[in-house]
């Protein structure tokens, strides 16, 4: 049974997901239309869980202080796929080379904030609620959801896609998100009698619970039928390779974006999508474990982007990484690398003006005896996706306005 209690805290839930958070604030419910949402731009968030070591990831191969600090698991500059005179990418990673030499790629350099924190849950609310102080208490995508892209609560316009929990990011007052760890399981928890037992909890509540909890119902149930015939208008048009572990890490993250894009293509509402694929701790082994996490990520990368671009919808999609931290500039002695600071992120997708955009941190100048130091702060690729790509403004989210980086192609 579902008790109220369990409702106002969980909302309803779907198999081995949350179907809409928080359901309760859901405005209303309306069949998805390009009329009824902001316009028809998505966003892709690749969360790499764990703190993704930037340096093993972007090598700065010209620069003598790399492999001076990583005798073990630096990179030789024979074997990484070169972007420029200082710097290219992990040698698994030949996809990702391959959009970034299409111009497909916006590498950008050094990104963290002010007093970096160097634990994993600090780091993960930092970036989550755009705010280094943690005085937020809303994700900023939620918040972005809620006030703008969303308004009218639409069922699938925000996403987390192969998840068993709602992302921090996308939790705010108001916000409507479904968790959807695939389309045939997307039900309510415990089936047709929990679908039927359920309602009937609610019915006869008076005032405001019952209210909730029926129009909470309407949102899911039109989620679940919206997708329902999803599959039979989306054929994949390449070979996703799923994983399910990946050195000790359970991780579907070609799963999960291959779903991205059966949403895309067969949703027209869906404007926020979110996946995360973890295991970037990379403390020990780093040289076995970071490259064969890499190595998914570049397969899995490349098929999405290949197959949206094969259903025509190449010019709607920009992807986004993000990951807590980067990792300390000296390998230490497991042959891995500990929580570090700033690090590269990668935006990508047809309408990013590719190319490298901020600078190399110095090896050798750092911070907290080691730690590089940021020269872009996150909240202004935050504020450029939000205003130049989503057409959103980005103050309302971010609490004041940071510089924007020329990363999108205006034309």
């Amino acid at each position: 049974m579902i008790s109220r209690r369990d409702f106002m805290v969980s909302g309803i839930t779907a198999t081995g997901v949350g179907i809409t958070v928080p359901p309760v604030f859901a405005k209303s419910v309306f069949a998805a239309t390009m009329e009824d949402v902001h316009n028809d731009r998505v966003l892709v968030i690749l969360q790499l869980g764990g703190g993704n070591d930037g340096l093993n990831t972007v090598i700065p191969y010209a620069d003598p202080a790399y492999l001076q600090a990583r005798p073990t698991i630096g990179i030789p500059a024979a074997k990484i796929l070169p972007l420029n005179a200082q710097i290219g990418l992990n040698p698994v990673m030949p996809g990702m080379k391959k959009l970034f030499d299409a111009g497909e790629v916006a590498l950008v350099q050094g990104v963290g904030y002010p007093n970096p924190v160097y634990s994993h849950f600090e780091g993960l609310y930092i970036w989550e609620h755009a705010d280094p102080t943690m005085q937020q208490n809303e994700g900023w995508l939620g918040k972005l959801l809620a006030g703008q892209l969303n308004a009218q609560g639409h069922a699938l316009t925000g996403c987390a896609l192969g998840q068993a929990s709602t992302p921090a990011e996308l939790l705010a007052q108001n916000a409507t998100v479904s968790v959807i760890d695939s389309i045939p399981t997307y039900q309510v928890q415990g089936g047709a009698g929990r679908r039927v037992g359920a309602p009937a909890l609610y019915k006869r509540t008076p005032g405001i619970y019952g209210a909730l909890y029926d129009q909470a119902l309407t949102t899911a149930e039109y989620g679940i039928a919206a997708l329902a015939d999803s599959q039979s208008r989306y054929t994949p048009s390449v070979t996703y390779t799923p994983q399910s572990t990946v050195y000790g890490s359970k991780n579907s993250l070609a799963t999960s974006l291959q779903l991205t894009a059966e949403m895309i293509v067969t949703q027209p509402s869906v404007k926020i999508c979110h996946v995360v694929l973890g295991g970037f701790d990379t403390h020990q082994d780093e040289d076995t474990r970071q490259n064969a996490l890499l190595a998914y990520v570049d397969s899995a990368v490349s098929a999405f982007m290949q197959d949206i671009a094969n259903h025509g919808m190449a010019d709607r999609v920009v992807l986004m990484t993000w990951s807590e931290f980067g990792r300390r500039v000296a390998e230490n002695g497991g042959k891995g690398t500990d929580h570090g600071a700033a690090a590269p992120i990668f935006v990508v997708g047809k309408p990013v003006k590719g190319g490298v955009f901020g600078e190399q941190p110095s090896l050798t100048s750092t911070v907290d005896s080691g730690n590089l130091q940021y020269n872009v702060d996150f909240r202004s690729v935050y504020q450029t996706l939000i205003r130049d790509w989503l057409q959103a403004d980005p103050t309302s989210v971010l609490g004041a306005s940071f510089p924007e980086l020329p990363i999108i192609r205006t034309a």
